[in-house]
């Protein structure tokens, strides 16, 4: 962090951020507004932006407020204005950037799922645990945890409001890959995405189950599905070449579907669908948590709404009911608008935009870690295993 410019003026942090795309933009938001919403010890500076595009990256920085533009990830990292290094890249270049900022002295911020492998994974959370004993934090971007309905959610059952939990439903469903022209994009490839709809998607909601629950999954049993097994190629491209008639076709090499059950260390049983194959169904990832004494239920595309039912009310006139999660008391609420007004999808960045200041600004360690992250990829590496040994089989026909 620098110094002061005056007594009463906060110091600043240099944020400098690689990558500039769909992620890149969320994130540049939540910067860009995070000390303009909440009174901060702190005050985040748009340093520079990196992507390996330089008209392109050079626009990204201009739309989006950043001061400088480099072409280079390790240039951004080498800039002393740069304190805190943001990956928003695809996941196979999380690890070397994530590492290579972390050694530099840079805190670290680092979109899901934190890497492609495990060994990868293990690899920054070594790396961060390192930088720790130095003063350096590093945070995974989980950023449906900083829903107001959903933190809200956590609270209700630490507090012991839903009782022992028994049972966990989560799903995430969109509709984006339903055409089987849509092109091969890198997320569609096992060598850039690490895997498909189980880790774009299925990270989500195995990071949201475990947040809520308080405790991590200890097993699970799983199907997964590649629904189109080709796809146009990209213009430029010319891996995996197939098709005729002109028309180029790669090899999709991830998971188009997952479904998975699981169990919590307490016997509580979870189970998770992840797929970008739901025609009709643009962002819907929706939970339902049931207890002994009660029940929570969340739908996303009504993020402001949380149903709670109170199990140990009369029969009679108990129910699920609507809590809008709106109220200055609320998760995150006291710096936004009257009760009622309700906020959106991008507020979840300028959220964990706070969080993580606050947590460097007080020295304590951030939430999600990534020790976190690495929990969810050893969850999401034991799906694949479970998938590839519960694969689709022929069974055998009985004689006549």
């Amino acid at each position: 962090m620098e110094h002061r410019d005056s007594e009463a003026a906060p110091p600043t942090l240099g944020v400098g951020m690689v990558g500039y795309s769909f992620m890149g933009a969320a994130h540049s938001q939540g910067w860009r507004n995070v000390s303009r919403v909440f009174d901060l010890p702190v005050r985040p500076v748009l340093a520079a932006i990196a992507g390996r595009d330089a008209s392109a990256v050079r626009a990204a920085a201009d739309k989006h407020g950043w001061a400088a533009a480099e072409t280079d990830w390790r240039d951004l990292i080498a800039r002393d204005d740069v304190q805190l290094v943001d990956i928003c890249t695809p996941g196979d270049s999380h690890a070397e950037i994530a590492v290579a900022a972390l050694e530099a002295g840079k805190h670290v911020l680092c979109e899901k799922p934190l890497a492609n492998t495990v060994a990868e994974a293990e690899a920054m959370t070594a790396a961060a645990t390192r930088a720790r004993a130095r003063g350096q934090l590093a945070m995974v971007g989980f950023n449906y945890r900083r829903v107001p309905a959903v933190s809200y959610a956590r609270r209700l059952i630490a507090e012991g409001r839903l009782g022992a939990l028994r049972h966990l439903r989560f799903i995430y469903l969109q509709d984006w890959l339903v055409d089987p022209e849509f092109p091969l994009t890198w997320r569609l490839q096992r060598e850039h995405a690490g895997s498909g709809a189980l880790g774009d998607l299925g990270a989500h909601i195995v990071d949201l189950a475990q947040f809520l629950a308080g405790e991590p999954l200890v097993g699970v049993s799983a199907l997964a599905e590649t629904f189109v097994r080709e796809r146009p190629l990209l213009a430029g491209a010319s891996a995996g070449l197939s098709g005729s008639g002109g028309t180029a076709r790669g090899t999709v090499t991830v998971d188009d579907a997952a479904l998975f059950n699981g169990r919590l260390g307490s016997g509580a049983l979870a189970s998770f669908e992840a797929t970008r194959m739901a025609s009709g169904r643009k962002n819907a990832l929706r939970f339902e948590i049931n207890g002994e004494l009660g029940s929570l239920a969340f739908d996303l595309e009504r993020l402001n709404e949380l149903s709670f039912h109170d199990h140990t009310e009369p029969a009679a006139s108990s129910g699920f009911r609507r809590i809008l999660v709106t109220e200055a008391d609320h998760p995150y609420l006291e710096a936004w608008w009257p009760p009622g007004h309700a906020l959106g999808y991008e507020h979840t960045f300028t959220h964990q935009a706070r969080d993580l200041v606050e947590a460097i600004a007080s020295g304590r360690d951030p939430d999600p870690s990534f020790a976190d992250g690495l929990q969810v990829q050893r969850v999401l590496a034991a799906v694949e295993e479970s998938a590839e040994k519960n694969a689709v089989y022929t069974p055998v026909q009985a004689e006549d």
